[in-house]
């Protein structure tokens, strides 16, 4: 049987922002705004987003996984032109997304997100919340959310207790099968920049200690990023990728998505990932193969 291929993308950060209404405005979308129009609109471009989706439909992969930052200032003409988007990249049985901060800008629209986004986001139980499992081949896609409304300069994220509680119980079950289990959470599990950082980090690594996952799957950085956090039978990987839309702009490289081969080896699994980044004249290609598992 061929191996089970995952494709991650994330951080759209959907071009072009619509223009305002200056009653929304207030707030931390006044410095969002300001920073979309004087730098951000230079290098989040939706010709890079395309050439990307382009190329990972290309591949062919089983399932999708987009985790978070469709949006940029959770204004309310920013949500169709997103759903329009994701509807585009695939099909709700084929594609799984979760909020990031930015889907979750402020509190006037916290909301919106999962009104917008429910058949991406609902577990196979047909409940949207999280935490959420949905199964796909030997996958089990665990989704988390971190996205909470922040302070002006902020954009941390935070699960909660009930979050952290719910998703242990999910752990516990899913022990006694015999899947790949995934878990999509946007921003990293450890952040060297305080106003970025998940700030119940230290509270999910010691329940992924006790309980483990297979593979983690994060954005939020804008990076290429690989991690190792303990697990109860050996170190998990935790991967980031770069903005899908982005250009390569000062420490940050252009877009890129991972595409995950995943398949049992024996008592155990497989998993080797392959890197594909936007290149000269928006051409995508392989720039890393590693296995991870």
């Amino acid at each position: 049987m061929a191996p089970f291929t995952l494709a991650h993308l994330s951080d759209p950060h959907l071009a072009p922002l619509p223009k305002p209404r200056l009653i929304e405005l207030a707030g931390k979308r006044a410095l969002g705004y300001v920073n979309w129009t004087r730098n951000r609109h230079k290098y989040q471009r939706r010709e890079v987003l395309d050439a990307l989706v382009a190329d990972m439909k290309a591949q062919a992969p089983d399932h999708i996984a987009v985790t978070g930052d469709l949006v940029n200032l959770a204004l309310e003409a920013e949500f169709a032109p997103a759903r329009a988007w994701l509807d585009e990249v695939g099909p709700p049985d084929r594609v799984t997304t979760i909020p990031g901060n930015h889907d979750a800008y402020v509190r006037a629209t916290f909301h919106r997100f999962g009104e917008t986004f429910a058949p991406y986001l609902a577990g196979d139980d047909g409940r949207i919340g999280f935490p959420s499992v949905r199964r796909r081949g030997p996958l089990a896609l665990i989704s988390l959310s971190t996205a909470v409304p922040t302070l002006p300069l902020m954009a941390t994220g935070t699960l909660g207790r009930d979050q952290l509680a719910a998703l242990e119980q999910v752990l516990d079950r899913l022990a006694a099968e015999d899947v790949f289990r995934v878990l999509l959470v946007h921003h990293p599990l450890k952040s060297a920049a305080r106003q970025k950082r998940m700030t119940d980090s230290t509270d999910l690594l010691a329940l992924l200690k006790r309980h483990g996952v297979e593979l983690i799957l994060h954005g939020h950085d804008h990076i290429h990023s690989t991690m190792w956090f303990e697990g109860p039978n050996g170190n998990i990987p935790a991967l980031g990728v770069p903005s899908a839309s982005a250009l390569a702009h000062g420490r940050y490289p252009a877009a890129a998505y991972n595409l995950f081969a995943i398949e049992k080896d024996n008592a155990g699994w497989r998993c080797e990932q392959t890197v594909r980044a936007l290149g000269a004249g928006f051409q995508i290609g392989q720039i890393k193969h590693t296995r991870l598992i």
